[in-house]
């Protein structure tokens, strides 16, 4: 009985991966490495700050700086929810009310020129999608009198108004729901002709149910751009109670002395609202910007 010689595999100096290419390991792991030192250096910023705020006054201005809070105090917080002369919750409100109905009258506008660009049929279309598009070019800064002036002539000086209206018409908005409306398939609005519907219906029951990804992401995109405004509500609200968050912060910052735990208190109440935004929507901000950039 004779028995066959077993030979021994040759095992290459590189061993593949699993996908049968040699190296995919090491650079997913770079890749991973890159990523976690990326995230380290966007919230090593966010950390300090809710750090700071848990500080007393004299434990923030401690030099060298600790991480640890010693002791752990609520003086910044306390400084900001019970303070008449500068009233941070009203800011705060103030600011949702205004970020919020801004963001749902730039979706009802946007939504509907987009759509008109988009799929309906008349003279001069692509001459007013251009101007629109013109307008991203516009220096914001160049336009503050002549919107001034228009607000003035209105009456909304120094009321919530003048942070909500004026920025509704949206031409990022027009833009970016146009692409999106454009990457849905004509198919669907023929079936709804075929069942009777008109256009209003075709736009109500049709494209906007199909188009939450990119309406969410719209809606995330102009309440963050709502919320953190500074400029323009210096220039059109004078009284401390129509102050909206981000201008009223700046009143905390004293002439003389900084105190930083009231600071980073009203940073972090400034950021909640955002953060929780972000993470309800993160999955449906992904999914329009993907979408909306696949036809043009």
């Amino acid at each position: 009985m004779t028995t066959t010689p077993t030979r021994t595999p040759h095992v290459p100096a590189t061993a593949p991966t699993r996908d049968g290419r040699p190296g995919t390991a090491l650079r997913r792991t770079v890749l991973y490495a890159i990523l976690v030192a990326l995230t380290l250096v966007f919230l090593t910023p966010l950390v300090w700050m809710v750090i700071t705020s848990l500080k007393t006054y004299d434990g923030a201005q401690r030099i060298p700086p600790t991480w640890l809070p010693d002791p752990i105090s609520g003086y910044g917080y306390e400084q900001i929810l019970d303070n008449s002369a500068n009233p941070v919750l009203r800011w705060f409100l103030n600011s949702m009310l205004a970020a919020t109905l801004h963001s749902l009258l730039v979706l009802v506008t946007a939504s509907m020129a987009a759509y008109a660009l988009a799929r309906m049929r008349f003279r001069g279309r692509g001459v007013s999608f251009a101007l629109i598009i013109g307008t991203l070019f516009i220096p914001p800064t160049s336009l503050i009198i002549p919107n001034f002036l228009i607000v003035d002539t209105l009456n909304w000086i120094d009321t919530l108004t003048v942070v909500v209206v004026p920025g509704a018409a949206s031409a990022f908005g027009v833009f970016f729901l146009r692409q999106f409306f454009l990457s849905l398939p004509r198919e669907l609005e023929e079936a709804a002709v075929l069942d009777g519907a008109n256009q209003w219906q075709i736009f109500y029951r049709v494209v906007l149910p199909l188009s939450k990804p990119a309406l969410a992401t719209l809606a995330v995109l102009s309440f963050l751009t709502n919320w953190n405004d500074f400029l323009w509500p210096i220039f059109v609200l004078f009284s401390p109670e129509q102050l909206t968050l981000p201008p009223g912060l700046g009143l905390l910052q004293g002439s003389y002395v900084t105190d930083y735990p009231v600071i980073m208190a009203g940073a972090v109440l400034a950021s909640v609202p955002v953060l929780i935004l972000f993470v309800l929507a993160q999955r449906h901000i992904i999914q329009g910007v993907s979408r909306s950039g696949l036809k043009g």
